[in-house]
């Protein structure tokens, strides 16, 4: 993969739906991060954020170079390498006959990947050892959806966004890291079937935070405060999911 350059998206939502936002951020074939951006979405869901982050990664990766996109959303990375075929044959409905969210931007990103050369790599979000790229990206988003404003080195903002520590949570096994999928220009890839398959077994559990962080709907909790996993991020129990794909 020498000449495969590394890149991750993320979105966010304060309150999903609630303020919410987008970002990318663009690193060389050895990691090293070089370029970043992230804007609002006025008020949108979480999976709107993921979705509109891999859109804008793409648009901003010159057609024809080979990349690795790193992400958190298990949603939106198996939505265009795993559910994006059945949704077209049944005439854009999901497994339940309704119609599928998002639809316009799915289409746009399936355009996006046609004829590219894109790896798509699920990272475990917020961990002390987590993915430095993720976290970037991470952080950007969520200070974009607190400030509406739009950020990045092409406006001038040289300095890549730092992760604050505490937005950290407890540390899970090795076992739920690596896992990826490909969209080749020959067609959608196949492996995103198991992506993430140790991340989402964690769903429903309720724990004791390790560290103080913030709840998908904007609210902190203390370290020692009971969370639980809610899609790809923790938060109170009481606190609903995200939005289905």
């Amino acid at each position: 993969m020498s000449d495969r350059i590394i890149a991750a998206c993320d979105g966010a939502a304060k309150g999903n739906p609630g303020p919410a936002a987008w970002a990318w951020v663009i690193a060389d074939t050895h990691g090293h991060p070089e370029r970043w951006e992230a804007g609002p979405l006025g008020r949108a869901t979480n999976n709107v954020g993921e979705l509109t982050a891999l859109q804008r990664l793409l648009e901003a990766v010159a057609p024809g170079t080979a990349v690795q996109v790193r992400m958190d959303s298990q949603y939106a990375m198996k939505a265009v390498t795993q559910w994006l075929p059945n949704w077209k044959r049944n005439g854009w409905k999901n497994a339940a006959g309704k119609p599928v969210a998002n639809r316009e931007l799915v289409e746009s990103i399936d355009a996006l990947l046609t004829d590219r050369d894109v790896e798509f790599r699920y990272v475990p979000a917020h961990r002390e050892d987590g993915d430095h790229l993720n976290a970037i990206a991470d952080q950007a988003a969520s200070d974009a959806a607190v400030s509406q404003e739009p950020a990045g080195t092409a406006l001038g903002h040289e300095a890549m966004p730092v992760p604050a520590p505490a937005r950290s949570t407890p540390a899970r096994s090795a076992s739920s890291r690596g896992t990826s999928a490909r969209r080749t220009p020959s067609g959608a890839g196949t492996g995103a079937a198991t992506a993430g398959k140790a991340a989402a077994g964690r769903g429903g559990v309720t724990i004791k935070a390790k560290f103080p962080g913030t709840c998908p709907c904007g609210k902190p909790y203390a370290a020692g405060e009971k969370i639980t996993k809610l899609d790809t991020r923790w938060g109170h129990p009481a606190c609903g999911s995200t939005d289905a794909g």
